[in-house]
């Protein structure tokens, strides 16, 4: 297991990052899973005595059932707090007031404070807004944010879900007087979907923001378990919540591109996947949601396969991105500004 910095911290946090989503079944969240106590406790240790040091979940996942479920299970395992690095976020509702959703001063003060308490900790070490509110200034969300990390509650501040310009306004905002900047970037990312590429990864990289994947299997899609119609077992995930959107015209060359590098490794697709994204130097850790102890052992498997450049290569040129304006048009104005270039 490798541990890398996240974004421009001192504090390390390793490759594979255990996501919480399936913790807990309740209300819209019980498609996604529905993991008890028994089973909570069994994956987070798994995880964490294979060297995963990084839990991540939010004040949403199943009604606040996960962030509970979380906290009880890393009490009973009683592993030293500060040798584990906690992440939650904010946004989502979490009641039927106009206050008790979004990013507000109000709601961002008093929702830290319900989580800290589900969780059973005196503080989190990475607190994420969960996405944009359209109602709330930026400003207002980043003054809030700061007044949590000044209260000791929060270590560092992170984002998910932004566009880029939004996310470098607020970065702007807060060096500008001296506030906590988003330190990471927990973005939907799979060789599927590789949008951040664009403009997320280029904000990201200048800004030093760690990158955080969510639903590197884009839903499960890239398990092995689906074909190039996205048909699978009717037990899936993917089979009763389609999520997250895939290119449908891209998808049968990905998922023959990942069948072929896995046949030839003898490991599974999901496993490639994986091993995918820990080549790409912007990735800091991927949130991985296994179900079971089998899904999580091949998960954490992928920190142990390393593709090779040719292997890297037929996987890029099926997945690749469509050129888009203005990319395409920055790259060819700026195709003879490296003096180097022959």
């Amino acid at each position: 297991m490798r541990y890398q910095m996240l974004g421009n911290t001192g504090t390390y946090v390793s490759e594979l990052c255990l996501g919480t989503i399936t913790v807990g079944g309740k209300g819209f969240w019980e498609v996604v899973g529905r993991l008890g106590e028994r089973e909570v406790d069994a994956l987070v240790g798994a995880a964490l005595d294979q060297g995963v040091n990084f839990i991540d979940t939010a004040d949403v996942y199943s009604e606040g059932e996960s962030e509970r479920l979380l906290g009880a299970a890393l009490k009973r395992l009683g592993r030293p707090r500060d040798a584990l690095v906690v992440a939650t976020k904010v946004r989502g509702r979490t009641g039927p007031g106009p206050n008790q959703v979004g990013l507000s001063r109000v709601h961002v003060l008093s929702a830290i404070d319900a989580s800290l308490a589900r969780l059973g900790l005196d503080h989190v070490d990475l607190y994420q807004i969960h996405g944009e509110d359209l109602a709330t200034p930026i400003e207002e969300t980043m003054d809030a944010l700061a007044d949590v990390v000044r209260a000791g509650k929060v270590r560092h501040v992170g984002f998910c879900n932004l566009p880029a310009w939004v996310a470098m306004k607020a970065n702007a905002y807060a060096k500008s007087r001296g506030l906590p900047p988003f330190v990471s970037a927990q973005v939907y990312y799979s060789i599927a979907g590789r949008d951040i590429e664009r403009e997320v990864v280029p904000f990201c990289e200048r800004e030093h923001v760690a990158i955080l994947p969510w639903s590197p299997l884009a839903g499960g899609l890239l398990s092995g378990k689906f074909d190039e119609t996205k048909k699978g077992p009717a037990g899936a995930r993917r089979a009763s919540f389609d999520f997250p959107p895939v290119d449908a015209d891209r998808l049968p060359k990905v998922l023959a591109a990942l069948r072929k590098v896995a046949e030839g490794r003898g490991v599974s697709v999901a496993r490639v996947a994986l091993a995918w994204q820990r080549t790409k130097p912007f990735v800091t850790s991927i949130i991985i949601g296994a179900k079971t102890r089998e899904q999580l052992d091949d998960n954490i498997a992928a920190t142990k396969l390393d593709l090779t450049a040719e292997e890297v290569a037929v996987l890029d040129a099926a997945s690749a991105l469509p050129s888009e304006y203005p990319g395409w048009m920055v790259a060819w104005q700026n195709r003879d500004r490296d003096p180097n270039r022959a």
